[in-house]
């Protein structure tokens, strides 16, 4: 791993000088849990050391689990492994030395290189499966093998990075509803029960490690967390790539079940059969490109622009080159799968003169009639009855009037927002689930359905469908305002009545080969991003009634659109690497051409973001909720929830709201930081079972309606979530 010298956040990278009688010289990396040194000790002797994330040293439950990071390394030796050297966890900033080992990660490698060839990967598979037998051996389970944590070395692959690992016998225990690992490399059991992780994770772990190494991708891939975890529960893997001679090892690997995976000593035993010998030594894979660090640094340089202080950055517009990467259909899932952000929280009545950074009027709430909070199963009659075969599952539904209208697998139905009745059923024929929650546009209620192959636009009033249109040919489907937007394979867009289905519009958008478009509240253009090769992404903006553009604009940095607010955008930008994290949060003004930048104080992965006046909100896969206030130009809080693959958060100026897969909503002050409330669980018949995506709260005049897995939706006060 390539030093980088004097990156990341402010004092963060630089401080402390020592870590015990360990100079650190320079910064190798950073993570969730720390940020690891290049360093020497007294002696001369170069080791590597992680110093855990001041916030977290703190933190008692991150203690014990450096403490137990600590003991499972040195537990672990032999030679596909790196030894611990030293180590003090009980110092104000907990440290572990260990030996260095030069060479680049297997991330880092097949970024840089491509694919490894077969006797590279017969080489590789031989020594993992050797680390894991010796790790597996002294009672260990690792549960976080991914590419960045093996090492390259020239005398074979070393398994770094013990940071979330267990022994058997550890009595630290992981919280209910608490996930740890990394989604595209974790196990289905890691997902379905977190508890019961044994040493057959790793091996599922190794088997995506290798897909990774041969096609540079790994056999379960999206661009969401959510739904790898869903493709690592549910689906077969894609193997397309993986050498004929190591396909059938990989597969025994990714068995869902962990009884069905071979033991470290099998995989050995197998990998001598496939080649009579192999060999672990000269392991450096031959170099396809020759890249100097001081290259890798600036690119990475250009993916984020530097600055060490957490006041707002003043960023120009650039031009960018014309080469990007297409937003494929798998983009345009994850919008769809995320509910949309054109079905974000909405407060009806408000014009946004006289709001704070939250967007509230003096952050109270607005008054309210005497409210009793209700729950109710649409897909069941007054008489328990269901209202046909094949409905049922987690409600996703907005909020109309005094009306929600929700949408479940076959069928859709509309609630009085007071006390949960049910006004009507529209039972959706032939329908193996919704693609999102229904979006308003036209006066009209446009459903989605079919797995994304129909939309039906249905009367609010009656659930009587007004018109529908075939989605077989339009890829990408968008509501923005008075007009539904479908794009053709060919990139071909059609402007449609939302009230009526009359086609109004048919053109090419200039520039855009596949524009799939995003829209988000009090908001009248739709919007398209891209982001090329050289890391610059493009905004193009969209008026619905014409389709034509209105602006176009190329910044710096791998960015993504999660929202808009007074005149601006909102965008979280990507420090890249093997899987998404967000390092810092972009407000850009398209008028003035100017972008202010917030950096986080650690990055997230995969974070989920909803926005708020001048605040955003952002839950990480993990569930770690940050408030970021664009103004100020700072993170205002951090709190970890311990709800893992959490839904897109909600807000109304006092409280954020969320939901957990178990059917908890969760409620966190906007100001403090501090959970003020959850309601019970809602598990559904299958709570072994993983959903792709969880469908976000709605927060209305001072109500938060959520729907759970076990088919309920449900109503409380939001004024006072500790009687949740």
């Amino acid at each position: 791993m390539a030093p980088q010298r004097n990156t990341g956040a402010g004092a963060e990278a630089e401080l402390p000088e020592y870590a015990g009688h360990y100079r650190l010289d320079e910064r190798l990396g950073s993570g969730g849990m720390g940020v690891v040194h290049l360093a020497r000790s007294t002696s001369g002797m170069k080791v590597a050391v992680k110093v855990v994330h001041a916030q977290f040293a703190r933190d008692a439950e991150f203690r014990g689990r450096f403490r137990q990071e600590v003991a499972a390394a040195r537990r672990v030796s032999g030679a596909f492994t790196a030894p611990v050297v030293d180590a003090d966890p009980e110092a104000e900033r907990p440290w572990m030395a260990t030996l260095f080992i030069p060479g680049p990660t297997l991330a880092e490698q097949v970024k840089r290189n491509g694919p490894m060839r077969s006797g590279e990967l017969r080489r590789l598979m031989a020594g993992l499966a050797e680390a894991l037998r010796d790790i597996h051996r002294v009672g260990v389970v690792h549960r976080d093998l991914k590419p960045s944590n093996v090492l390259l070395a020239e005398d074979g692959p070393k398994v770094i990075d013990f940071g979330i690992s267990r022994p058997k016998d550890s009595e630290l225990r992981t919280e209910t509803g608490k996930l740890i690992g990394t989604p595209p490399f974790m196990a289905p059991e890691q997902f379905r029960r977190p508890r019961e992780v044994g040493p057959a994770a790793d091996i599922f772990a190794l088997g995506s490690v290798m897909v990774h190494a041969a096609t540079g991708r790994g056999p379960f891939d999206s661009d969401s967390p959510y739904v790898v975890a869903y493709q690592v529960v549910h689906d077969e893997p894609d193997l397309t790539g993986v050498p004929g001679n190591l396909a059938p090892l990989v597969v025994r690997c990714l068995a869902k079940e962990p009884e069905d995976r071979p033991t470290p000593d099998e995989l050995m035993r197998e990998l001598r059969s496939v080649a009579a010998s192999y060999d672990t030594q000269a392991f450096i894979p031959s170099q396809r490109v020759l890249e100097e660090t001081e290259e890798a640094a600036a690119e990475e340089a250009g993916a984020a622009p530097a600055g060490s202080g957490p006041a707002p950055e003043p960023v120009g517009a650039t031009s960018g080159g014309r080469r990007r990467r297409t937003a494929l259909a798998a983009a345009a899932l994850v919008v769809a799968l995320s509910g949309g952000a054109v079905l974000a929280t909405q407060m009806p009545g408000e014009d946004g003169t006289g709001k704070d950074a939250r967007g509230t009027a003096g952050g109270s709430h607005s008054a309210s009639p005497a409210f009793s909070p209700w729950s109710t199963r649409p897909a069941r009659s007054a008489t328990g009855a269901t209202a046909g075969t094949g409905t049922g599952g987690m409600p996703q539904c907005v909020h109309d009037a005094r009306r929600l209208i929700c949408v479940q697998s076959g069928l859709v139905s509309a609630l009085d927002a007071s006390d949960g009745r049910v006004l009507w059923r529209h039972v959706l024929a032939d329908d193996d689930g919704p693609s999102q929650a229904p979006v308003l546009s036209g006066g009209l209620a446009q459903v989605i359905t079919r797995s994304g192959r129909r939309l039906e636009a249905l009367d609010p009033a009656s659930g009587a469908t007004r018109w529908q249109q075939d989605l077989s040919h339009y890829p990408g489907v968008r509501s923005v305002g008075g007009t539904v937007l479908l794009t053709a394979a060919d990139g071909t867009v059609t402007g449609v009545d939302a009230a009526t289905g009359a086609p109004v519009w048919k053109r090419r958008i200039p520039g855009l080969s596949e524009p799939y478009f995003m829209a988000f509240p009090d908001d009248p253009l739709a919007y398209v991003a891209s982001t090329s090769d050289n890391g610059r992404t493009r905004i193009t903006a969209v008026d619905p009634a014409t389709g034509k553009v209105r602006w176009d604009e190329r910044l710096s940095g791998t960015l993504t659109l999660v929202g808009t607010t007074d005149g601006s955008l909102v965008l979280l930008s990507s420090r890249g690497g093997e899987y998404g994290t967000v390092d810092a949060v972009v407000r850009y003004y398209p008028r003035d051409k100017v972008s202010l930048r917030v950096r986080l104080g650690v990055a997230l992965q995969e974070a989920r973001a909803t926005v708020q006046g001048d605040r955003v909100y952002l839950l990480a896969f993990d569930g770690s909720l940050v408030a970021v206030d664009t103004v100020m130009g700072k993170q205002v809080w951090s709190l970890q929830t311990a709800v893992s693959r959490g839904s897109r958060p909600a807000a109304d100026g006092e409280h954020v709201y969320f939901s957990a897969a178990d059917g908890r909503l969760l409620a966190v002050d906007a100001d403090k930081g501090r959970l003020v409330g959850q309601t019970a669980l809602r598990l559904g018949a299958r709570s072994d079972e993983v959903v792709a995506s969880l469908p976000a709260p709605e927060a209305v005049d001072g109500r938060v309606y959520a729907g759970a897995p076990d088919g309920t939706v449900f109503a409380v006060d939001g004024r006072d979530p500790a009687d949740w």
